[in-house]
């Protein structure tokens, strides 16, 4: 059963998130999220210090890390995740909320902390299931995690992001292959 105030609390939440979406940085305030809301700015106040610490709440709320699978290869195990990143990218308002997160993050130094840790987190799946995969020996002693969770994702990223490009549905497998298993 959900409390009143957790209610309260997802529906403020709910309601920062749409107005980030629909009005960026410039337009993220108190006002308007309460207003949205339907709740006062004091309540708001009394929960969050600052349109920052709402921000990353509301972040990471809505947009939990992935499972961590474990199918006993690594390669289903990657390309899990990664499908699932795909989906969030193209389903999902999270691309445009993320773009506006970075920018905050970029101009104050307390929330480039917090994206820091955010980030810390939703990567930690990946780097469970690469290391793993070292270890059962389906991928190289020398596989380094972090590294490769950086060239698994980044493709999306910039094909999203950068290219402003659709994905390929066999990207992920294409991607996945090349990176884990790169022919010599």
């Amino acid at each position: 059963m959900v409390s009143r105030g957790d209610g309260a609390r997802q529906r403020m939440l709910e309601a920062a998130l749409a107005v980030l979406d629909e009005s960026g940085l410039a337009g993220f305030t108190m006002e308007a999220v309460a207003r949205r809301a339907g709740a006062s700015k004091a309540t708001l106040y009394r929960r969050w210090p600052s349109t920052g610490a709402l921000l990353v709440d509301a972040m990471d709320a809505t947009y939990r890390p992935f499972p961590t699978p474990d199918t006993g290869s690594v390669s289903k195990d990657v390309t899990e995740i990664l499908t699932a990143f795909v989906a969030l990218l193209e389903r999902t308002p999270f691309p445009r909320l993320l773009a506006a997160f970075i920018d905050a993050a970029e101009r104050d130094p307390a929330l480039s902390g917090i994206h820091q840790d955010l980030t810390k987190r939703r990567r930690e799946p990946m780097l469970a299931v690469l290391e793993r995969g070292r270890d059962r020996g389906e991928l190289p002693p020398d596989t380094d995690p972090e590294l490769t969770t950086d060239l698994l994702t980044s493709p999306f990223f910039y094909r999203h992001f950068v290219a402003h490009r659709p994905i390929p549905r066999r990207m992920v497998s294409d991607v996945v292959a090349r990176v884990l298993f790169p022919k010599t």
